[in-house]
């Protein structure tokens, strides 16, 4: 791998940043201690700080030359509300919080990143470092769009990343399209009548119903649905009955659908509805069906992601660079700000190293060994994206 000498030479310091990162996690608007470090950082390297979007997020500003280009580097701060399942000396030190995403190294990776084209300024235009707050499905990056991100700091393109447990380190994953899947959440309440549980009968059972309504979802994605396009419907929680005794008169039903289509997604609600009123009308009883769109599908354009590869082949051989991964179901909100500038998100491989457990998961940790990778990428893409004689 082609790692910028400057870069190698902080790997310890940008290490110890991480790992405390990682022992001091933040929840979804609440990364105070995290954004202040931020803060601090960018301004001690002599980069503009902007501070307030989303509540604790940090906008970095950095400008070299006369052009007048811009392009932003996003990364995410937040952690999520889990306990971890770590023994390391820079395990959180607090309970029922860890970062199990990498967001600790994500936002360390930028900050190696602005630490470096501050003091090289090797590119002629203007960067924004974007430490956005509350990724994990609080959409925080919806939040900075509302508040104005883009009106304020004007860019044409806008680049993300995300470290991918499992690939192997120096590896990328990088297509134009769906990188990463729609959420949506759903909260479905069955209604029967209640009764005793020796004599069924004498009510409209609601467990029965919502037994049936679970399997019928599952022929959305089999029998309404494309078999060429991508769904998942998961019911994730059921929630009826309180006695061993009782046929509860209700039951919650709650759960998420994942999608890469608007078509498709478009479809999912009204499906789900018809499903469920029709199986409960078929038993005697009603379904009230609450459906809320959280993320959009994360979506590559195709100038911004040949961008990418071509900053990520400056540091690895191209046959480490997979131009096409299978997206996932999982989501992102980067997608909010994709919605409104061409850009593009990768993955980078975190390793299979021990700890390197898939993401979410309270054995997880970020590999440290990538990090000078990913601030190399950073640096490259900024220097090619906003060279000289690209510039106008």
């Amino acid at each position: 791998m082609n790692i910028k000498d400057e870069i190698a030479r902080d790997h310890e310091l940008l290490t110890a940043w991480r790992r405390d990162f990682h022992a001091h996690p933040e929840l979804a608007f609440q990364e105070e201690r995290t954004s202040a470090l931020v803060a601090e950082r960018l301004e001690s390297f002599g980069v503009g700080v902007h501070r307030g979007l989303a509540g604790t997020g940090v906008v970095g500003q950095l400008t070299a030359g006369t052009g007048n280009r811009a392009i932003a580097l996003r990364a995410d701060m937040d952690a999520l509300p889990m306990d971890e399942g770590n023994d390391f000396d820079h395990v959180s030190r607090t309970p029922g919080v860890m970062h199990g995403c990498g967001h600790d190294g994500h936002t360390t990776m930028l900050l190696g990143a602005a630490k470096y084209l501050a003091a090289t300024k090797q590119f002629d235009g203007t960067v924004y470092f974007i430490f956005q707050p509350a990724e994990e499905a609080e959409g925080g990056a919806e939040v900075m769009v509302k508040e104005g991100l883009f009106e304020r700091f004007p860019v044409e393109s806008i680049y993300g990343m995300h470290n991918w447990p499992g690939m192997p380190v120096g590896e990328f994953a990088i297509a134009a399209g769906p990188m990463m899947a729609a959420f949506d959440i759903f909260n479905l309440v069955i209604r029967g009548r209640g009764s005793h549980a020796a004599m069924p009968h004498q009510g409209i059972d609601s467990i029965v119903m919502a037994s049936k309504v679970v399997d019928a979802l599952q022929s959305i994605t089999s029998r309404n649905i494309d078999p060429i396009d991508s769904l998942v419907v998961s019911v994730t929680q059921i929630h009826g009955g309180d006695a061993y005794n009782v046929i509860p008169g209700e039951v919650v039903l709650n759960g998420t659908v994942r999608s890469f289509s608007e078509a498709v997604r478009d479809r999912v609600e009204p499906a789900m509805r018809r499903i469920a009123d029709g199986v409960c009308a078929a038993f005697g009883g009603t379904a009230e069906l609450h459906y809320e769109r959280r993320y959009p599908a994360t979506v590559n354009s195709v100038e911004e992601t040949e961008h990418a590869v071509a900053a990520a082949s400056s540091i690895v051989d191209k046959q480490k660079i997979d131009r096409s991964p299978v997206p996932s179901m999982g989501s992102e909100d980067f997608a909010y700000m994709l919605r409104e500038k061409p850009g593009s998100y990768v993955w980078v491989g975190n390793g299979a190293v021990e700890g390197s457990c898939m993401l979410h998961n309270p054995g997880y940790d970020f590999n440290d060994e990538i990090i000078p990778l990913g601030v190399t990428y950073w640096s490259e893409l900024v220097e090619q994206v906003l060279s000289a004689d690209r510039s106008s």
